[in-house]
């Protein structure tokens, strides 16, 4: 089958898949009482059920498997292993919260497993650095990428939506560049249905939280498809692509820093916090998803056009840090 309408069909499985699994996860959450329930670093009044991500996984793993059938990938498994090591590590951290080595130990292993499945001959940096050095800096990237895209799973819709723009925009670079990475395609389109799938029961106002168990292993596959993009040869695509959730949560992380406040708890710190908390999350959700398509048009665009059409990203994602800021400033409803 030609590849674009296999990709299609892969994410129009997975929409459905997705819809139809995290429906029997949120029963199965609510009749087990799995909820996050208000406190005060919440920015919710409800109890609604936390785990949803675990939907997410039962319709992308199994079209994922056949993906790495189909193209005889058996180097993929270390990947899987790893993506299924999060989950699980993620799934019992819902449910009962586990303290942060175990945590960051499970991660640890996931990146080294990912490395290793990184082609030797593809170079993370373009090449300026020593292997060992570019693997290693490729390795705390990828933790920190794991790590932010949790810290940014807070406001209704918000993680779903910016995975899936993440995930088409690695499809689209693929198609479009002609890159040899069709099985890493296949899971970023079904990361993108999937992700859609979930949004039909997170939108605002959500009735089911994606958790730990959907948002660590989303940060940990979408952290590889972006590696990837970087090895061969479209880094400044792989920071554009996810630049928002990189902003927003490294900024933040440096700000507490150096406000010496305890940047490792939980907080409602976040620009899209902030705004959220004050003009509610559709208010937040909308103006993300057009910085999103902004990006994704000129990270296409520049394919062929060359990279200086990516010149405006950074403007794209300031404009959208300073209207969340302007957000944050209205008086509270």
């Amino acid at each position: 089958m030609h590849q674009p309408f296999l990709l299609a069909g892969i994410a129009v499985f997975t929409f459905f898949a997705s819809a139809f699994f995290c429906r029997f996860v949120r029963e199965q959450l609510l009749t087990h009482e799995v909820l996050d329930r208000p406190n005060e670093r919440s920015m919710h009044t409800q109890p609604c059920p936390r785990g949803g991500g675990m939907g997410i996984w039962l319709a992308v793993l199994p079209a994922w498997m056949l993906l790495g059938a189909e193209y005889n990938l058996e180097t993929q498994g270390y990947l899987y292993l790893g993506a299924a090591l999060l989950i699980g590590v993620s799934w019992l951290d819902d449910r009962k919260p586990l303290p942060a080595l175990p945590r960051l130990g499970a991660q640890g292993v996931a990146v080294l497993l990912g490395l290793c499945i990184l082609p030797v001959d593809r170079e993370i940096f373009g090449g300026i650095l020593p292997f060992w050095i570019d693997r290693g800096l490729a390795a705390l990237a990828w933790l920190w990428f794991i790590n932010l895209t949790n810290f940014m799973d807070g406001a209704d819709g918000l993680s779903g939506v910016q995975a899936a723009h993440t995930g088409l925009g690695f499809v689209l670079v693929v198609l479009l560049a002609g890159l040899p990475l069709h099985a890493a395609a296949g899971l970023a389109a079904a990361i993108t249905g999937g992700c859609l799938g979930f949004l039909v029961w997170n939108w605002p106002k959500a009735k089911l939280f994606m958790g730990d168990v959907g948002s660590v292993p989303l940060g940990y596959l979408l952290g590889y498809l972006m590696i990837l993009l970087a090895a061969y040869g479209y880094p400044a695509i792989a920071l554009a692509l996810p630049l928002y959730y990189l902003a927003d949560a490294t900024i933040t992380l440096l700000r507490r820093m150096a406000e010496g406040k305890k940047f490792w708890q939980a907080h409602r710190e976040h620009f899209y916090q902030k705004a959220a908390m004050t003009a509610g999350h559709r208010a937040v959700l909308y103006p993300v998803m057009i910085a999103n398509l902004l990006l994704l048009l000129i990270a296409v665009a520049s394919i062929h056009l060359g990279a200086f059409f990516l010149l405006p990203a950074p403007l794209i994602v300031g404009g959208l840090l300073w209207y969340l800021r302007r957000l944050s400033t209205r008086p509270a409803p």
